[in-house]
């Protein structure tokens, strides 16, 4: 069976960002998307339904994004995995792109690397 839609899996502790960046992302196209709240819910539910794309928060209660991008790539080796950060910082990236992190992206984002995202991959 194969799927109509693609997958999208946003995975943040925000509520209000995880309801921004699903509004964000139907203005580009029409996905299936599934959230998750905390790093360990994230890899359950990246196991659990093998999305085309994932937007992963660095810091996150029980599990940090870096640990759950590691697991992630180790289940499924070129998901594309981009990261999200509020703090930003050289040492965050370096790690994200080290575990394989396909892009990072920077808090309050703008709808234009969002878009540019979504085109490049889709």
């Amino acid at each position: 069976m194969s799927k109509s839609r693609p997958t999208i899996l946003i995975c943040d502790d925000s509520l209000l960002v995880r309801k921004k960046m699903k509004d964000c992302l139907n203005e580009y196209g029409e996905f299936d998307i599934i959230e998750a709240s905390s790093g360990q819910s994230s890899i359950e539910l990246f196991k659990q339904h093998d999305p085309d794309l994932v937007f992963l928060d660095i810091v996150m209660p029980d599990k940090n994004g870096i640990d759950a991008l590691k697991e992630m790539m180790a289940v499924k080796k070129d998901v594309k995995v981009v990261m999200l950060s509020s703090s930003g910082t050289r040492s965050h990236l370096k790690a994200a792109m080290e575990a394989g992190a396909h892009d990072f992206i920077q808090k309050p984002w703008e709808k234009s690397q969002i878009e540019h995202i979504i085109r490049n991959i889709f």
